[in-house]
């Protein structure tokens, strides 16, 4: 049974002008010959995602998505440069292959990787793939140590001291973020406002600890070997990361993760299969990422609590662009009922 991740057809008002992309390509890229095709990547709801086939070379395509961006999202370039510095000594990182800010092609500014090919978990386990108790819990462990893994990079060493401003990145993340959201809010959304409020007076000091963060790291982010599902071969998405405080990396990760112990309607938001055997809870990754990092965790709230509202920003921003007619896409019509559930959720965890 074939696992590996697979396109689909093209949405509709999405499309490539392909004539443009594969001259592009020749130009830029020494050796490519054959005919070119294209499919996308369903999943996602920011950058699109496209294969790229010209001949027996595989490529994949990111580009920015279209009606209205958040103001620092999408920077195609910057996701570039890191995958440019990280893919030599971090080797989850596709290698990319070009960049070019051109507006003749495509419209807008767009780059280009090698594919890898692999398992990508998403809402539900490919059919076929199955793990044991043991599997799980092993698998729970290598996403973490993955991700502690890229913290542990020198940023100043492979040329990324200027890639984002780590003092006082927590205060900022919680004032952007807190921006964002009554930017994107539509009438039907709930104002956060006390949560937001919280947020801002459990900021906790400064701690000087900065490192590269990945800033969307989940199991629909990793690629795991067709020949290994326990064993991640690549990680995708880089379009925000930058350098931070680590733990905010770790609660943005955790905001996304579902345990079938959570509520049901937690659940039923899932964006992640809850009911893997041996799934590790948040508070055992937690714990995993401390051991392995040596960092005293001592209170994870402010940093899940973030995470959690980080994604109902996410999630409210896409909407918007449904809300406002800017995108056709159907499934962005149902993330203000999610919207809703991380409303009422976080409400729930703060009156413990």
């Amino acid at each position: 049974m074939d696992l590996n991740d697979k396109p689909t057809a093209i949405r509709q008002g999405e499309e490539l002008d392909t004539e443009r992309v594969g001259e592009f390509l020749k130009d830029t890229i020494p050796g490519l010959t054959g005919t070119l095709s294209v499919e996308q990547y369903p999943s996602g709801y920011s950058n699109l995602t496209y294969l790229i086939n010209v001949g027996d070379r595989a490529m994949v395509l990111r580009r920015p998505p279209f009606g209205r961006k958040a103001k620092t999202a999408h920077d195609m370039g910057r996701e570039f440069r890191i995958l440019k510095a990280l893919h030599p000594v971090f080797p989850y990182a596709p290698e990319p292959l070009v960049y070019t800010e051109d507006e003749t092609v495509l419209g807008c500014p767009f780059y280009v990787m090698e594919r890898i090919s692999g398992i990508i978990i998403r809402k539900n386990l490919p059919q076929g793939l199955e793990y044991t108790q043991s599997q799980g819990k092993i698998l729970c462990e290598r996403l973490i140590d993955v991700l502690q893994e890229l913290h542990s990079i020198d940023y100043v060493k492979v040329g990324l001291e200027d890639f984002g401003k780590p003092q006082g990145y927590v205060r900022r993340q919680v004032d952007g973020w807190s921006e964002r959201y009554r930017a994107a809010r539509t009438d039907d959304a709930p104002d956060f406002e006390a949560f937001m409020k919280w947020l801002d007076d459990n900021t906790p000091e400064e701690t000087g600890r900065y490192a590269i963060i990945h800033n969307d790291y989940k199991f629909d982010n990793v690629i795991l070997s067709i020949d290994d599902p326990l064993k991640i071969i690549g990680v995708l998405d880089w379009e925000m990361a930058t350098i931070g405080d680590p733990l905010m990396d770790l609660g943005c990760s955790l905001g996304y993760w579902v345990h079938w112990s959570d509520p049901p309607n937690i659940r039923a938001a899932s964006m992640m299969p809850f009911d893997i055997p041996g799934l590790l809870t948040r508070e055992e990754l937690v714990k995993r990422y401390a051991e392995q990092s040596g960092i005293q965790i001592d209170n994870f709230d402010f940093y899940y609590c973030f995470g959690v509202f980080r994604v109902a920003v996410i999630l409210q921003q896409i909407y918007y662009r449904y809300y406002h007619g800017q995108t056709k896409d159907p499934r962005f019509k149902l993330l203000i009922f999610a919207t809703h559930i991380i409303d009422e959720e976080l409400r729930k965890y703060l009156a413990r």
